[in-house]
């Protein structure tokens, strides 16, 4: 099953998109997040078109029932569905059912008390401090183009020198340089943060600008691809899979990687929980909590192979 239009009634879409546009009904939401609403909602909808054969419209929404929902919940668990991926299409569903009702006025009781999937929250996986610098080192010598060298090495400076997301760190233009000391970002639900840039980051992106064979205006991106349009995340994530197997790291060394390691590497240091979340644009401080968890493990870690009563 997939969430292909073709299987679902006009209306139904027509009805997705003004959800989708209704500033009141999701607030404040990065387009990515959109986009992964509209896909959920378009399986949900393609899967209910089939289901429920006697009523394809918006019709078949009002009546949807508790066994209707979980007909829904185990078609995606037959798809293969992980379970992190099923609570985050419930949730979106959820969403759009919560705004529904409350604009048709009916009850939607048969969604909203559909139960999640548990799954367990992955911790984040940082590098050590030697590796993350071997990361960096390794990264100028993915390209024989010393621009290109510089490019890589200021990318991934900026990820774990100042933790941002590999989203952010592209969406700087040509208006954020030369780098100050601190960095305006919009993160996340377009929240805006101020980052303090250290200087190797600062000298990192200089060395770019220096060798960048592609000039631009303000608005333009200021990481550029080798043809000269703005650099994908692809790009990085292929760029940084090479130094990862040269350095024999394991595949969870990721861009968002260098973040967690950015973080942790803070946190070890004595820093402080609230600062970090300010650093990371973390909406709620439970997900910079995360890391207090990584340095707990770390520590029984080694407290299992030195102590004597391990």
């Amino acid at each position: 099953m997939s969430g292909d239009k073709g299987f679902i009634a006009p209306a139904l879409t027509d009805l997705l998109e003004r959800w989708l546009t209704t500033d009141s009904a999701l607030g404040r939401i990065s387009e990515n997040t959109r986009k992964a609403y509209q896909t959920d909602l378009l399986v949900f909808f393609a899967f209910l078109s089939q289901h429920m054969e006697n009523a394809r419209g918006v019709e078949m929404l009002r009546d949807i029932s508790v066994t209707d929902m979980r007909s829904f919940m185990a078609h995606e668990r037959g798809r293969g569905i992980a379970a992190r991926s099923l609570a985050r299409e419930l949730s979106a569903v959820k969403s759009f059912y919560r705004w529904f009702s409350e604009r048709d006025d009916f009850d939607a009781t048969a969604v909203m008390m559909t139960r999640a999937p548990k799954f367990h929250n992955k911790l984040p996986r940082p590098l050590a401090k030697d590796a993350a610098k071997a990361v960096l080192e390794t990264a100028a010598l993915q390209s024989t183009e010393p621009w290109v060298q510089a490019r890589d090495v200021a990318v991934l400076t900026l990820l774990y020198g100042c933790g941002l997301r590999i989203s952010e760190a592209l969406s700087l233009t040509f208006a954020d340089v030369p780098l100050s000391d601190k960095l305006y970002i919009k993160g996340k639900g377009d929240k805006e943060r101020l980052v303090p840039v250290i200087p190797t980051a600062q000298d990192a992106v200089a060395q770019y600008l220096r060798l960048c064979p592609f000039p631009g205006e303000k608005e333009h991106a200021l990481f550029r691809g080798v043809r000269g349009g703005a650099l994908s995340p692809r790009q990085v994530q292929k760029t940084l899979a090479d130094v990862r197997m040269q350095l024999g790291l394991p595949s969870s060394v990721t861009p968002h990687a260098m973040r967690h390691s950015f973080a942790t590497h803070l946190l070890n240091a004595g820093g402080d929980l609230r600062a970090i979340q300010e650093l990371l644009g973390h909406a709620s401080l439970a997900s910079t909590e995360a890391y207090t968890a990584v340095d707990t493990a770390r520590l029984l870690e080694v407290y299992e192979k030195a102590h004597p009563r391990g």
